[in-house]
Parts: C-alpha cells; structure tokens; sequence
C-alpha cells in the first residue's frame, strides 16, 4: 500500500460459516477497490466493527457476536490486525453492534436484548464491562419478537445522546452515558408501528431527523429527532421496496442497513433476500423520501451497507455470496453503479479507517 491513491478498510465476517474473522484491506481511491491484506480470527464472529484514534495510532474494535459475548480492539500497523489485550466480556449474548462513546465502547447485545458499556483504556483497549442496561418488552412477530432484541448503538450527532435500536420491541431508546462511569440512564422511548422490527438507524447530515430501516418490514420510518431534549418524533414511513415486487414475494426481504448521503440528497438501504440496493431521495427538509430505484447487490444477503468517506463509494458485503462489492455513486442521480467485487467468505461488514 503506498502513494496517496491508497486508503484502508477493515471488514467483519462469521468465522463459524468460514469467515476469515477481522480482514484488513487496501482501499485504491480511484477505483474504490479493495485487496485484501491480511485477516485474523483471533475473536469469534466479529460480525460489527467500529474506527478509533490512540496516540499512536488507528484502534480497531470489534464484537463476538458469540454467546457469551466479547468485545476486542485491534491494532493495525500492519497488513494482519493485532489483539492489543484479551478480549473482554460483554455481559450479554450476541452483541451485534457496537459504537464509540464518551470514551467507552458500548455494544448492542441481541439475544440479551441489553446494551453493555465498556471503557476504553488510554492504550486504546477495554476494561471490564462497567454497565448492562436491559431492554424491557416485546413484539407481535412471536418469532422473532418474543423480547427485547437490542440491534445497533450509536451516538446522535451532538454526541450527547446513545440511542439503540430494538428489533423485539418495535423501538428506539434514547440514553445518557456517564462518562465518568460509563452508567447507562434511560431517558425516553420511541414506539414504532408494531411489527416492523426496526434494526439500523442513521442520521440526516443536518442532525435534526432520523431514518430507520425495519427488518421485519421494508419500510423505513423518518423521525425527527431534537438533540436539545433528547426526543425523537416520528414522522412517517416510505416503503423502501416497489409494492409489486414484495407482494407475493416467494424470498422474504429483511433489510438491513441505511446509509444517507453526505449532501442529505439521497438514502440507501441494503435488501436481504431481494438482493438488492434501494435508492431513495431525500426532500431539501429531509422529511419526505421517496424510493426512486432498486439496482443488484452484487452478490447475495447484503448484510451491510457502507459510503466511504469521500462519498463517492458504496461499499455491500453480501454475506451469503461471500464478497464486497463496491458501487461508483452517480452524484446527480444518487444510482449506484456496480464497479467490481473482492472474494470475503461469510462477510458481515465494512468499516474505512
């Protein structure tokens, strides 16, 4: 990897169906290629990864999304990341998700349906398990709403606020964190149409609405969302599927990620099942959305959806087929053009750092 054309990605995979566990890849800018550098399995199914900063350096962190659960950070000085301490336990089942907060890494635990804080330590590794804030409730879906499944965490874009997202009990919860102990408080609850079983949520770049994508629905409800009091409101909902094609659908889809562009113009969703990438406008307010295109994944079961940071690269780790694609993104159209792929057994994200 060298001259200034050349960035880094890290992608998540299954290591119980065959993943290669955390992949370090190289990023050609010019191309929105990867090539894969190096992988280790050192932590079980490290499904979900998040990007942060030491002294020295760029951290990985990654999630075992294994029962019980782990939590790890990476070095990644190199081509092969790196365990920088033993990896921690999450005091949860099936952490799935994860973010940086306040100086802690917080991870969603689904089969627990809890969220878990742990600090992060000046050399950039994690101490034991400093808090467990349990979910409470259920849902209609008797499969897979039969309680709390917490799906995602992640900090409002005022950094003030934690919200995480549960699929068993149609919600999203708004907490604050204690930095100073990494005590969870929960400050309010946001009910969603029984039944959509809501999973990621993401931001509109202007910080005052939020969209989330639902699993057991392809719908996506827009809220807005007042960092002043920590509410989020909803709005109402867009389908992010054409009705013709889910009716009768012989392959249920279960979408998965949400990704909004940097300009607030256009948002993406990544279609499990359908196999798709579904391409929606954004309104000047960012209240209104409307699905304008479905273009192929490029493989089978994107289980994530990725903009790298220039904007310009949409990046599907089509878990079932077992590779990254990655898209050229029409800046006038906001239609992903597919553009090449990379072999990742059973890849379950990717992150850019």
């Amino acid at each position: 990897m060298s001259g200034n054309s050349a960035g880094r990605a890290f992608l998540g995979s299954f290591t119980s169906a065959g993943g290669l566990g955390v992949t370090a890849a190289s990023v050609d800018r010019e191309t929105g290629a990867l090539t894969v550098l190096g992988s280790t399995d050192a932590v079980p199914d490290p499904s979900f990864l998040a990007v942060g900063t030491r002294e020295s350096g760029t951290v990985l962190y990654a999630v075992g999304e294994s029962a019980p659960g782990v939590a790890a950070a990476f070095t990644v000085d190199g081509d092969v990341p790196t365990l920088l301490a033993p990896a921690q336990a999450a005091d949860g089942d099936a952490p799935t998700h994860l973010a940086l907060v306040a100086n802690h890494l917080v991870t969603a635990n689904y089969t627990s349906g809890s969220v878990t804080t742990l600090p992060v330590l000046a050399d950039g590794s994690l101490g034991a398990a400093a808090s467990v804030l349990r979910h409470e409730g259920s849902g209609p879906d008797t499969g897979r709403q039969e309680a709390p499944h917490a799906h995602q965490v992640l900090a409002d874009p005022s950094g003030n606020w934690l919200v995480s997202v549960d699929l068993g009990t149609d919600s999203v919860r708004v907490c604050a964190l204690d930095p100073a102990t990494g005590a969870l408080r929960l400050h309010g609850e946001t009910a969603l149409r029984p039944g959509t079983g809501p999973r990621h949520l993401a931001f509109h770049p202007s910080g005052a609405l939020a969209y989330v994508l639902g699993e057991l629905e392809p719908v996506l409800t827009v809220c807005r969302w007042d960092a002043a009091t920590g509410r989020l409101d909803v709005l109402g909902e867009t389908p992010v599927l054409p009705e013709h094609e889910t009716a009768g659908e012989a392959v249920r889809t279960y979408p998965s990620e949400v990704v909004v562009a940097r300009d607030g113009r256009f948002l993406w969703t990544a279609n499990r099942g359908h196999d798709s990438i579904s391409v929606l406008t954004l309104d000047e307010s960012g209240e209104k959305a409307a699905l304008v295109a479905t273009v192929g994944c490029g493989g089978h079961w994107p289980r994530d959806l990725t903009l790298d940071p220039s904007g310009q690269w949409l990046y599907a780790a089509n878990e079932h087929s077992g590779n990254v694609s990655w898209f050229a993104v029409d800046a006038e159209t906001g239609i992903p053009r597919h553009e090449g792929s990379v072999e990742a057994p059973a890849v379950s994200c990717v992150v850019f750092g």
